[in-house]
């Protein structure tokens, strides 16, 4: 197994970053040895990794030992460990020892914060991760901001490296995200910490590991089959190190070829290998008896006598004592495993060897025998468990009483030596002279001030390095924090961008399949299936609404409901429909960040909303959802006095008494919206919602009652506003604010005039497109009329319509008449294209529907066109309703003379008739 990188198998030897790196070419022993030979440098490589020093600065290995908490029960002991950092996976892992080739458990620092506390001992710290607190204990307080400084420095590196992401093919994925720097700044928090090269580093691997009260302590409980391959391991590296005379003080050819150590490093620079962990386990062996024999020429000068030396090689004993009673209960351990696995193998090679059935079925049968045995022995051992775990209570809570008795007498005892003091002392000062006595008390009491100014100045010093220190760790994760978040919008943007290029594609993809329909007559009959099949699947909603991983960049639905492609019956307009969907999808994402983001900003930035050039330009540009229920609140507010208790008044009225549009009601309510999920079903909540809206503005509007088209401007008021007593005021807004009288009257004769003000106003700013209409006979108020009854309603996109709809409630009619300009100049030249009458009225009845870039019609709309002012608008329609109204006076003088005529003639007949009956009697 492959440790961190300066890992205690190769203590004191640096191995660069850059030496092996992945090969991507060749497959099978070609591919294996192409990744040796990246894995094992050549010759001269190494030559110039060993001779050559690296032109940057050299990375001293992070390692050495720390005392770690560990919990066993409700026993907390502290266990020695070599902890060692991976600077490939930002990971803290440690082993029982140094010469240990695999890791008891690892500590992820990407996203760890590190603690301090003054009420510690002196060298705990804290390293906090999401799932778990580890608390570790170094030698000394140097010792621990050490650590704890290199710690934030290592996590800084990584986290400054792992923020990179594959980039695409877009400019703006491919603009870099954040400055980047290698090393953290020093921003002067904390000072650099001289580094305790006794404790920490490589020189610490060869030092011995700080002994345990029992041999037993330091093994992990945990990790039983981890310690026991180390274990394993260490033996078997032990004897070969040895060799066959046995003596582990026996160095002498060690030290007669130092250039053996030399040689022995070099290979373990180069060897990263699993494979190499042998030369690994020997080399840590070697530098560990190569300590204990310089520790034993440097510690037994020649000045001393043979005492001595005996007493250095009892106490190494003794080491060694406590070292084999742990290998031995391994070696107990791995015996007993061993056992069952030995009964394991003759039972099933019994089974195997069986020559009969009826054999293997005694055996299988015996097994199962065994099988009970064991669970009845299991259940015995449950229930003694379970009575012994009730005597252990009992015994607890009886030593619990003795431990609260035995409090009980010491208080009684520590009160009796109070008393005895006290009374002491008063005895001593009887005795004693007055001013003697002042005197010691001054000076008792001066000793004891002095003991706390030191106490307080100590921990202020602690509370300083904990402060400097804490600064630097909230400072560093800012950083970290800020990183992440700018990371991410950038994730965002390169989302939003592959999700609008996605959406393009698959709009492309659809029109090619609308063109193969197109021509699937001479199509043969299984490639005309194939194309009719496709076009189905396309169609198909295979993600539904909400689920957590939408791979559908079109939903089903808006925010407010409406359906993103209608179902029309039509085969060839829904796939018309679904390609529109995806283009606007994929407009809105490409301009989300330029457009949209910036807009969104400037509307968080309002707060009171007052009239002003700056809130039109801003409503112009469509309010984001967000803002749309307040704005729409407020511009109503603006031109409707609420009169309280009027709705409800109203709806007691309803209530009482039937009015005469309530029939008509009913009818237009299933009609309203079907391709809104709010209003396509009898059984939604918005049903009843509109009914009580509608019969209220019929009692409070008399003269009008009700006209068809009024349930569609209250349906979408109550999908923005949500409240039906605000959708109904902002109804009265419209029919009683915005739009001219008489418009939702019985004649319906100033929508009439708007047409023919509109037929202008195309003539003056399309004049081509008017020209094409008159070639071909093609009146535009069939089509336009309903667009200014209903305000564009189940015409226009719900995207492009409820932009239009928040121009139209701040400015009025003649943002209707722009919009409506501005849907024939973005259609034009698809227009004039067209040869033929029915064609051309064909296309009028969707070409709405197929408009996707609702900011393009918005800069026709108020930019392109030249502006018309409101005073050209209302002389235009009084001159037009004269017109209109003298035709209609006309009409009615013509329609009574015919009347009249009729009279007249069916007169005549009838005294004919009788006259005839007159003769005959």
């Amino acid at each position: 197994m492959k440790k961190g990188p300066g890992s205690g198998a190769c203590p004191g030897v640096g191995v660069p970053d850059k030496i092996t790196e992945p090969n991507s070419g060749g497959s099978g022993s070609n591919g294996a040895s192409a990744k040796e030979k990246d894995v094992l440098p050549s010759p001269g490589e190494l030559e110039n990794i060993q001779l050559k020093p690296s032109s940057e600065t050299h990375r001293k290995k992070l390692c050495g030992y720390l005392n770690k908490l560990g919990i066993r029960g409700p026993i907390k002991t502290w266990k020695s460990r070599w902890f060692i950092y991976d600077e490939n996976k930002c990971h803290l892992l440690y082993y029982r020892t140094a010469q240990d080739i695999n890791p008891l458990g690892s500590i992820d620092l990407s996203t760890a914060c590190f603690d301090c506390k003054v009420e510690n001992d002196e060298g705990v710290f804290e390293i906090r991760t999401p799932n778990r607190v580890f608390t570790l204990k170094a030698i000394s307080k140097q010792a621990m901001m050490y650590w704890l400084q290199q710690l934030q420095v290592r996590r800084w590196e990584f986290c400054s490296a792992q923020s990179r992401f594959p980039v695409g093919s877009s400019q703006l994925v491919n603009e870099p995200l954040v400055d980047r720097t290698n090393v953290a700044d020093d921003e002067g928090f904390l000072p650099p910490v001289k580094t305790p090269t006794e404790v920490v580093g490589l020189q610490a691997a060869s030092l011995p590991a700080p002994q345990t009260a029992t041999a037993l302590q330091n093994i992990s409980l945990k990790h039983p089959w981890t310690e026991i391959q180390n274990t394993v391991y260490n033996i078997c590296g032990s004897k070969q190190l040895w060799g066959n005379d046995g003596n582990v003080f026996n160095f002498n050819k060690f030290q007669e070829h130092p250039e053996q150590e030399a040689e022995v490093e070099a290979q373990c620079t180069v060897k990263e290998t699993p494979e190499d962990g042998r030369m690994e386990s020997r080399l840590n062996l070697f530098r560990k008896a190569k300590w204990m024999n310089s520790s034993l020429t440097e510690e037994q000068p020649r000045e001393r006598n043979s005492m001595d030396k005996v007493n250095v090689l009892q106490q190494q004993m003794l080491t060694l004592t406590e070292e084999v009673k742990s290998q031995k209960e391994l070696v107990k351990l791995l015996h007993k495993a061993l056992e069952a696995a030995q009964q394991e193998k003759r039972v099933s090679s019994m089974y195997l060897t069986a020559a009969e059935d009826k054999d293997r079925l005694e055996l299988v049968r015996h097994k199962v025998r065994q099988i009970a045995d064991l669970t009845s022995r299991l259940e015995a051992l449950e229930q003694e468990k379970k009575e012994l775990e009730q005597i252990l209570t009992l015994r607890d809570s009886h030593i619990q009483e003795l431990k609260e008795h035995v409090q009980l007498l010491m208080e009684k005892n520590h009160a009796k030596q109070q008393v005895i003091m006290a009374l002491t002392e008063q005895t001593a000062r009887e005795h004693s002279d007055p001013l003697q006595e002042a005197n010691t008390i001054t000076a008792e009491t001066l000793y004891k001030q002095q003991e706390e100014i030191e106490h307080l100045k100590d921990d202020i010093d602690a509370y300083k390095t904990q402060n400097q220190f804490l600064n630097s760790e909230i400072h560093q994760v800012t950083r970290l924090w800020t990183r992440v978040a700018e990371n991410e919008k950038a994730l965002l943007m390169k989302c939003a961008y592959l999700q609008a290029q996605n959406c393009q594609m698959e709009s492309k993809y659809l029109t090619v399949l609308r063109k193969l329909q197109e021509t699937v007559c001479g199509l043969p009959s299984s490639h005309a299936e194939l194309v009719r099949n496709l076009i189905q699947e396309a169609l198909r909603w295979d993600v539904k609404e909400g689920a957590d991983l939408n791979l559908d960049p079109v939903s089903e639905y808006d925010e407010y409901g409406f359906m993103t492609v209608p179902d029309y019956e039509v085969e060839d307009w829904k796939l018309l429909a679904k390609i529109q969907a995806l283009e606007m999808k994929s407009n809105n994402l490409r301009s989300q960040e330029v457009v949209e983001k910036p807009l969104r900003d400037r509307w968080n930035s309002i707060g009171e909303l007052s009239p002003s050039a700056e809130l039109k330009s801003l409503i112009r540009s469509g309010i984001p959802v967000e803002h749309r229920q307040r704005v729409w609140k407020w511009i109503v507010s603006q031109h409707c006095s609420y009169l309280p208790d009027h709705y409800q008044r109203l709806l007691r009225q309803s209530k009482s008494t039937e009015h005469p549009a309530c029939r008509q009601i009913e009818l237009d309510l299933p009609r309203t919206l079907t391709n809104n999920k709010h209003f396509s079903s009898p059984t939604s909540q918005l049903i009843p919602k509109l009914r009580r809206v509608l019969l209220a503005f019929s009692w409070h509007n008399p003269a009008i009652g009700y006209c068809q088209g009024l349930n569609r401007l209250a349906a979408v008021a109550l999908l923005v506003l949500e409240d039906e007593e605000n959708a109904f005021w902002c109804l009265v807004h419209i029919v009683e604010n915005l739009m001219p009288a008489d418009y939702y009257s019985d004649t319906l004769i100033t929508s009439q005039v708007d047409q023919r003000v509109f037929k202008d106003f195309l003539a003056e700013k399309l004049p081509r497109l008017m020209a094409h209409f008159e070639q071909y006979q093609i009146d535009v108020s069939l089509i336009t009329f309903n667009w200014f009854l209903v305000a564009f309603v189940d015409s226009l996109v719900s995207d492009i319509l409820l932009r239009v709809w928040d121009a139209f409630l701040y400015e009025g009619t003649k943002v209707i008449f722009r919009y409506a300009l501005a849907i024939f100049k973005y259609n034009e030249e698809e227009i004039l294209r067209i040869h033929d009458s029915v064609e051309i009225y064909q296309y009028l009845r969707f070409f709405t529907r197929m408009i996707v870039d609702g900011r393009k019609l918005m800069n026709i709309a108020f930019n392109d066109l030249n502006p018309f002012p409101m005073k050209l608008l209302r002389n235009r329609r009084r001159i037009h309703r004269g017109e209109l109204e003298t035709e209609l006076c006309e009409l009615e003088q013509i329609k009574a003379a015919y009347v009249k005529g009729r009279a007249e003639q069916g007169s005549r007949g009838l005294e004919e008739v009788v006259s005839e009956e007159e003769e005959e009697i």
